[in-house]
């Protein structure tokens, strides 16, 4: 009890409180920006969180987590531009209904509160759930640990949107940044190459906005020369949904949100991901089925439902097992470390108040974004309205200022640049940015506990087979690595191709 009004007390001040508002607001407006990706606004704003105290800075995080998640389904809306990716499925309902139906008030209205109650179902969830397993995972000893990094490492196969192989070369790329510096262990300097700089690695925050913001940032560059900025009016009436909406689609969103946590909680999935899951069962027990496509309630409120849950639920094992749940949440796994908290079973029992007061950010910060979306959508609606030429120069300049202000080092702004031509490249290349920061995260987890497990056993590698949980997530891991290429295999054993081979024929 005694922790949680710790937590409490380290939330409700003045200054933590105004940047969960401010990083709520900002993440609303980078979402509704189309080409904006809620990975991009967290790195990008995250040299801020040094100017909190405390628990401050992740509170900002939090709220620009959820609020650019929520922000997407704006522009996908009005423009039928989704944001982010997550909002993709908002767009087939959305757009219909601000459009053909002429009630974009209505659909912002439908969105908003779809996020908001997915949202804060997941913190729910977060809370209740998170606990539980961190007990579990107090018994981990350094072979469990080893396995459990192991494991993370394998989602790199999920997170990877487009070749495998790519994805799996991203991951090296990060092992290797990661093995960059002095050894904790024997003391010796690797890869460093006589650089001074180099010898306590290469700082992660730099490597982030790079990977993140800056090759972004060239990419809108380019963008610019092939399309032509169009101004959009847009008037709004009514924004609260109707008493008759929400009886409509009270269990679509009971059944999106459960579908956008458990999506969250397993390891390599997304708010996109989550989305489509949403809306497919949305439409397939709906009594509206054939009005689907042409501004169907149920159909705003199930994508935005599942991607707002899955905030929650992907927390869920990046608290807990030091697993990161997506993209965004390998960010803020990072972000919390760079804090000084640890995530793991030991923080729930080293830093219980800091981590009662995440559960307690991540409500607000959907509480937030539900009064902002409401009361502040006519203001919102006017964020896809900016040129490109207009944002991107302020985009552009916060990225060195604030690669340089973490250090203030200019070794951190070459290295950021760097990062940021090599993300641009790799993006055109369908690298995953998310494989390097997995990389660089769980690496020194693996190294480290890998060689502790082998002290412990004297050299006897059958420490990682004897210790029952750590089997299973090796296990789970090979599983992991091996499912997309076994995949079609299966398939094709089980004879899925023969009706196409017969049509041929």
């Amino acid at each position: 009890m005694s922790d949680i009004l710790v937590a409490l007390g380290n939330v409700f001040t003045i200054g933590n409180l105004a940047g969960l508002i401010f990083g709520t607001g900002a993440g609303i407006l980078i979402g509704a920006m189309p080409g904006l990706s809620v990975n991009m606004g967290i790195a990008l704003l995250f040299p801020l969180t040094f100017a909190f105290q405390g628990v401050g800075g992740i509170l900002m995080l939090l709220g620009i987590y959820c609020g650019a998640i929520y922000g997407g389904s704006i522009s996908a809306i009005l423009l039928k531009t989704p944001g982010t990716p997550a909002s993709v499925a908002t767009t087939l309902d959305g757009y219909p209904m601000a459009t053909k139906l002429k009630q974009p008030g209505r659909a912002l209205g439908l969105s908003t509160f779809g996020s908001t109650f997915g949202g804060i179902f997941s913190a729910i969830c977060l809370i209740i759930f998170s606990p539980m397993l961190a007990s579990v995972a107090l018994k981990f000893s350094k072979p469990e640990y080893f396995a459990l990094a192991v494991f993370g490492l394998s989602i790199i196969t999920s997170v990877s949107s487009g070749s495998i192989l790519k994805g799996l070369l991203g991951g090296f790329i990060g092992l290797f940044i990661a093995t960059i510096g002095i050894d904790n262990l024997s003391g010796s300097v690797r890869f460093a190459f006589g650089s001074t700089y180099l010898l306590g690695g290469i700082s992660f925050v730099p490597i982030l906005i790079g990977l993140f913001a800056f090759s972004q940032v060239l990419q809108s560059v380019e963008d610019c020369y092939k399309e032509k900025y169009v101004k959009t009016d847009v008037k709004l009436t009514r924004v609260f949904p109707t008493w008759e909406d929400l009886k409509r689609v009270f269990v679509t969103l009971l059944r999106s949100s459960l579908i956008g946590t458990f999506i969250g909680c397993v390891p390599g999935t997304g708010g996109d991901i989550a989305s489509f899951v949403s809306y497919d069962q949305a439409k397939r027990w709906s009594k509206y089925k054939d009005n689907f496509g042409n501004g169907e309630p149920e159909g705003i409120v199930a994508p935005e439902a599942g991607n707002n849950s899955v905030s929650g639920g992907a927390m869920i094992p990046m608290l807990t097992l030091g697993i990161p749940g997506d993209g965004a949440t390998a960010i803020m796994l990072g972000a919390l470390m760079v804090q000084g908290m640890q995530p793991g079973p030991l923080l729930f029992k080293e830093q219980a108040s800091s981590v009662y007061a995440i559960f307690i950010g991540l409500l607000l910060a959907n509480a937030v974004m539900g009064l902002m979306g409401f009361s502040l959508i006519r203001v919102f609606v006017k964020v896809v309205n900016i040129p490109k030429e207009i944002l991107i120069p302020v985009i552009f300049t916060l990225t060195f200022v604030g690669a340089y202000a973490y250090n203030n080092s200019m070794n951190d702004v070459f290295v950021m640049v760097f990062c940021g031509f090599l993300g641009y490249f790799m993006n055109k290349t369908e690298f995953s940015m998310s494989a390097i920061v997995i990389g660089i995260i769980l690496g020194a987890l693996a190294e480290t506990n890998f060689r502790g497990a082998l002290t412990m056993s004297d050299g006897n590698f059958s420490i990682f087979l004897t210790h029952p949980i750590c089997a299973v997530f090796l296990a789970l891991a090979a599983i992991s690595l091996l499912s997309p290429v076994l995949g079609p295999v299966v398939k094709k054993l089980l004879g899925k191709d023969k009706p196409k081979q017969e049509t041929e024929a």
